[in-house]
């Protein structure tokens, strides 16, 4: 009677570490023919997710790196770019979003000015938006003045920016959602700021790069999108910039995400122009895929 019980305890307690062990479990309960077949699931978790776990790590066995994969000569692309760059007289240098706001302002003012810019600029030349933030500080640039400024006002002030009245909608719709939910400030995550009416993602990653010094991923615009696909810093051609985030995210390392946005947006606003790019001009003539070369 007690080996019976004893045996039934331990039974017991196979199946408990079974349980714990996951997949192993399930093959334990019915003994050691299902064992090979436990063996193979484990290995095939540890492959497709991370390896160091499993079996392999427990036997002190290495799974194989897979390679990453890098663009062809993007380093010394981008070298050549940041020596391009190197005058930092570009229009959204002179006049980008991070020259548009009130550094002076309070830290909840200054950001809410950032988010505004950004909202501005969608479809519109940095030069019609920093006119169109100026015009708006001059009438106080906050969320209670946007609040209490009537549409054809807010209209007037902000045109003509791309698509005004869409973005005089878009600004009341945000600027109430920030007083209700946020105290006045703006959401400190990507998630929350692309849930605002009319900001992208492009726009959120911007703004925590600026508003909040926080790098959440790489801000893809119009001049990032068509200049990293020119250079095949993509593995395929993409056709929309949220692509061409996710694609870059994949390999450009994490040290380089602030830096790349500004520096591409200089350089195509400059040299590698969306209709007849300036190739003769460019540095990177004889190794960039797409140069025209005479």
């Amino acid at each position: 009677m007690c080996a019976a019980v004893s045996a039934g305890r331990g039974r017991a307690a196979a199946r408990r570490l079974g349980r714990a062990g996951g997949a192993a479990g399930a093959s334990q309960v019915h003994g050691t023919a299902s064992i090979p077949r436990c063996s193979r699931r484990r290995k095939s978790v540890a492959i497709a997710y991370e390896s160091g776990q499993g079996d392999g790590a427990e036997q002190g066995i290495s799974e194989p790196q897979r390679s990453r994969w890098e663009p062809k000569d993007w380093r010394q692309q981008l070298e050549r770019i940041r020596e391009m760059r190197r005058n930092r007289d570009a229009p959204v240098d002179e006049m980008g979003v991070e020259k548009c706001y009130d550094s002076s302002a309070p830290p909840q003012v200054m950001r809410y000015q950032v988010l505004l810019s950004l909202m501005l600029s969608s479809q519109t030349k940095d030069q019609v938006t920093s006119a169109a933030m100026l015009r708006l500080r001059q009438h106080g640039l906050t969320v209670d003045s946007i609040l209490q400024m009537d549409d054809v006002t807010l209209g007037q002030i902000i045109y003509p920016v791309g698509f005004w009245r869409n973005k005089v909608k878009y600004i009341k719709q945000t600027t109430a959602i920030l007083k209700q939910k946020y105290g006045g400030d703006i959401p400190s995550t990507v998630e929350e700021l692309v849930q605002l009416p009319g900001v992208g993602p492009k726009m959120a990653h911007l703004a925590m790069n600026i508003a909040w010094d926080s790098v959440s991923g790489i801000a893809v615009d119009t001049h990032v999108h068509r200049i990293t696909n020119r250079l095949k810093w993509v593995k395929k051609e993409t056709k929309y910039p949220e692509e061409t985030r996710v694609a870059l995210e994949d390999w450009l390392p994490r040290d380089l995400w602030r830096e790349i946005n500004w520096l591409l947006v200089g350089f195509g606003q400059q040299t590698c122009l969306p209709v007849n790019p300036r190739c003769n001009e460019c540095l990177n003539q004889d190794i960039c895929p797409a140069a025209k070369r005479r």
